[in-house]
C-alpha cells in the first residue's frame, strides 16, 4: 500500500477487541516512532508503554478513552531536552517532537494492522503525577493501540473535511 492510501485509510479506532499487541508489531511501532525527525534531532520525547493490570486501571480511571485497549502509549515531552526558538523562548519543541513520534507510531501501527487513536482527553499533568514521572516530562497524548473490534468504524467526520480547499492558502 502506498502512503496516500494508508493516510486515506487510517482512523481513529474507538472500540478494541481487547486482544493484546503482539510483542513484535509493538517493538516496530515504538521503532517507528524512534527513527522520527525531532528538532536539532534532540530527541525531547519519552514513550511509556502501559500494559500491566495496574497501570491500565490507572489510565483508566483518568481518562474515558482507552476503548477497551489493553496497550497504551503514553507519549511525552522531555523538557530538559526540547529545542527553544531563539527568537521567542516560549515557543519550544517538545509537543512538536512527540507529536511527530506519535503520526509516525500510528501510521506505523495501521500498516501492521493495529488500531490507535490520538487521545487528549486527560489531566495531563495528573497523570504525570499518578505514574511518578519527573518533573521534565510533560504527557502529550494518550494512544490506545489494538485491533479494532469487528464494529469499529471511522467517525462520520472521518472524510467531512479531507476535500475542503479552504484548509489551504498561499501567501
Amino acid at each position: 500500500m502506498d502512503f496516500i492510501e494508508l493516510a486515506k485509510q487510517r482512523y481513529s479506532v474507538r472500540k478494541f477487541t481487547g486482544e493484546p499487541v503482539p510483542e513484535d508489531k509493538l517493538r516496530e511501532i515504538l521503532y517507528a516512532g524512534k527513527i522520527a525527525p525531532t528538532a536539532v534531532n534532540a530527541q525531547a520525547f519519552r514513550v511509556y508503554v502501559i500494559k500491566s493490570k495496574e497501570g491500565l486501571e490507572k489510565i483508566n480511571s483518568l481518562s474515558r478513552c482507552i476503548f477497551g485497549s489493553t496497550t497504551v502509549l503514553m507519549v511525552a515531552a522531555d523538557t530538559d531536552r526540547e529545542w527553544h526558538n531563539p527568537y521567542e523562548e516560549e515557543f519550544t519543541s517538545g509537543q512538536q517532537d512527540a507529536s511527530i513520534v506519535a503520526v509516525h507510531m500510528m501510521l506505523r501501527a495501521w500498516e501492521l494492522g493495529i488500531g490507535s487513536c490520538w487521545v487528549n482527553v486527560f489531566p495531563n499533568m495528573k497523570t504525570a503525577k499518578e505514574f511518578g514521572l519527573p518533573d521534565n516530562i510533560r504527557p502529550v497524548l494518550l494512544m490506545p493501540l489494538g485491533f479494532a473490534a469487528p464494529d469499529a468504524a471511522p467517525s462520520e467526520r472521518h472524510t467531512i473535511y479531507r476535500d475542503d480547499k479552504e484548509l489551504f492558502e498561499e501567501l
